[in-house]
């Protein structure tokens, strides 16, 4: 179906099986220790509220959950603003933030990194309807068309450099507080286009597959990594536990939940 065509998932082993105990005895005990994690839930299926109960779920929330069940954490769970998320981890208010947060080398100068957990394309979402454009080129060469995007993000980025003109104030651009708000403009005509990397197009595609739908081919490859304080002395851990996820199957699990069983079930 399209969302596996799109989708594009690192660390892949062995899709569908069941989620495996913790294998404690390769791994670092951290003794019960207390992390403070942070997201946004805003970024639907990594991290978003239930709209049943308002609990924070996603993948991210299972894949951190788990990584502190096999290293012997105690995860404490606050939520932040994406614009002033990386600058609360460097400066240690939280031990580690996730937002689908794209490895690259900027920001490698104010946080460290995990290993990467996963690889996404960036695609043109639009809406189901849409019939004007069918690619970047053909986007840009229609003045009266918008794109909605999150200051400072990814999509912003490439919304500037693969799609427009390479400007940052060109006026096409319409910001929006929060990833979600872009999305929601885009539903009721205020933008014409959304960039997204194919993650959370699955996402907003499976919820609503009616509303939505992609054009044009990927822009792009992110990683996305765990952000740490400097220095921090999690990242080793946190990455043997990754891997430990890999080749038990777990992380194939968590995409098989969240990237198909849960827009299967929307």
């Amino acid at each position: 179906m399209p969302l596996r065509r799109t989708l594009t998932i690192a660390l892949a082993a062995g899709a569908g099986m069941a989620l495996q105990p913790a294998t404690g005895a390769e791994l670092p005990d951290l003794g019960g220790r207390v992390v403070q994690a942070v997201t946004e839930n805003a970024y639907t299926p990594l991290n978003f509220a239930d709209p049943a109960t308002g609990e924070g779920i996603g993948w991210e929330y299972d894949a951190f959950n788990e990584i502190a069940n096999r290293l012997n954490m105690t995860v404490e769970w606050n939520l932040s603003s994406w614009d002033t998320m990386i600058q609360a981890v460097r400066e240690g208010q939280f031990d580690v933030g996730m937002d689908g947060i794209t490895i690259n080398d900027e920001r490698k100068t104010q946080i460290d990194f995990s290993a990467p957990y996963m690889t996404s394309e960036q695609f043109m979402l639009v809406r189901g309807d849409e019939g004007r454009f069918a690619d970047a080129e053909s986007f840009a060469a229609d003045e009266d068309l918008l794109v909605g995007a999150q200051a400072g993000t990814t999509n912003f980025y490439t919304a500037v450099y693969n799609v427009l003109d390479g400007k940052e104030d060109n006026p096409r651009i319409k910001l929006f507080e929060t990833f979600g708000a872009s999305v929601q403009a885009l539903k009721s005509g205020d933008v014409d286009l959304v960039l997204m990397d194919a993650t959370s197009a699955a996402g907003y595609m499976g919820a609503s597959p009616d509303s939505f739908k992609l054009v044009g081919g990927p822009l792009g490859t992110e990683t996305f990594g765990f952000i740490f304080t400097p220095g921090s002395d999690l990242v080793e851990p946190v990455n043997a536990a990754i891997q430990s996820m890999v080749d038990d199957g777990t992380i194939d699990a968590l995409n098989q939940k969240w990237f198909f069983e849960y827009q299967a079930g929307q």
